[in-house]
């Protein structure tokens, strides 16, 4: 087996995984489903389902990795002349168009498996806080600032809490039955207040300069 086919295999098990893990949580409720049950239903080994996710939060929300660097990410590659909270503004707004599911589109079934779960919510919080950290570490590089200057973590803090309320926004509405298209056009007009509000302190913060 060629290293690109060993690879794809590897990605449809874990998808496989996952997709059979939350099917199982939404059914029973997270806490109540085991990794043994779930390596069952899966037809896989119970160590199988840990070395592709050893923390059982992971199952339900596999996407954390994109999540936590989604707005690092964004600032990292904006264009020449945009701030980073203009890169954070346009991205969200084209997330919210195609209803992506790192800013909170999911559904009501897999919204409420979330919010009926002490676990997932922690774990969920964990990551908003995980988010800010690499934006904190994104927005010091590019601004160069000193060690001690709290500059970035505080720029990095308000977008972050945009970002949070925008995805509580998002899951609220999923909750009360909304469709997607519905919440996209009530979190957009939402969205453009949030991002407002931010611009008199942020407009001309780490704004992408020419390269040296």
């Amino acid at each position: 087996m060629t290293t690109g086919l060993r690879e794809l295999k590897k990605q449809q098990t874990r998808q496989s995984i996952s997709n059979t893990a939350t099917r199982l949580f939404i059914e029973h409720g997270f806490e109540s489903v085991t990794i043994a049950q779930i390596a069952t239903a899966a037809q896989v080994a119970k160590m199988t389902v840990t070395n592709y996710f050893p923390r059982k939060e992971d199952l339900a929300l596999d996407y954390h990795e994109t999540f936590t660097a989604s707005l690092a990410t964004t600032v990292a590659d904006r264009p020449v002349g945009e701030s980073a909270l203009a890169a954070l503004r346009r991205e969200f707004l084209a997330a919210a168009a195609r209803h992506d599911p790192v800013i909170g589109f999911s559904g009501p079934d897999f919204a409420r498996m979330i919010a009926d779960s002490p676990t997932l919510t922690a774990r969920l919080r964990e990551l908003h806080d995980l988010r800010e950290d690499a934006l904190t570490h994104v927005l010091a590089t590019e601004t160069a600032t000193d060690p001690g200057d709290l500059t970035p973590r505080a720029a990095a803090a308000l977008l972050t809490a945009a970002h949070r309320t925008l995805f509580r926004q998002i899951t609220d509405l999923t909750l009360s039955g909304k469709d997607n298209q519905e919440i996209a056009t009530i979190v957009t007009s939402t969205a453009h207040q949030v991002f407002d509000l931010l611009e008199p302190a942020l407009t001309d913060y780490a704004v992408r300069t020419q390269p040296s």
